[in-house]
């Protein structure tokens, strides 16, 4: 699916934020429907550790918020999301640009929702790969998101608690 003005600009201001902007990353791609986004980063001054490979904490850096912000856009103001844990594996020293895709299935999506009807919470994985150009995963990132359906007061904008 295309991007849409609304994920271009929302890619652009995503990319513009400070503490996104200093991993060295940048979002390249946002689908219409936020079922997938794109990132890069490449191997830069600021991006560079003491050994002239790219900084580990970039590279988590630059992929750590992507899927709650897809769920949180997918699933809308009703539900509540947040990253719960997250593990890094260091397969190969960055020596160039990495790229990630994320991608949510409609399936996925359906399941989340399923499991919210009969459950109080949900805990979704998701395995993201940081890849070089040819293809070749330099790190292996799991993160663990949290899920569930917002009570009626936190729905309430008004509500002061």
């Amino acid at each position: 699916m295309p991007e849409s003005i609304k994920t271009k600009i929302m890619r652009w201001r995503f990319n513009m934020f400070p503490a996104f902007r200093r991993t060295g990353g940048r979002i390249t791609y946002i689908a219409g429907d936020w079922q997938e986004v794109r990132v890069q980063l490449p191997l830069t001054w600021r991006t560079r550790n003491i050994v002239g490979t790219t900084y580990g904490g970039s590279m988590y850096g630059v992929v750590d918020p992507i899927y709650m912000v897809m769920l949180i856009r997918i699933l809308g103001p009703t539900y509540l999301v947040w990253d719960k844990t997250a593990f890094i594996r260091f397969k190969k020293t960055g020596t160039g640009t990495l790229y990630a895709t994320f991608c949510l299935s409609n399936e996925e999506i359906h399941a989340i929702k399923a499991s919210l009807n009969t459950l109080p919470s949900v805990e979704r994985l998701y395995r993201i790969e940081l890849v070089n150009a040819e293809g070749v995963v330099h790190a292996l990132i799991d993160k663990t998101v949290y899920i569930r359906k917002k009570d009626r007061a936190e729905e309430d904008p008004l509500n002061n608690g």
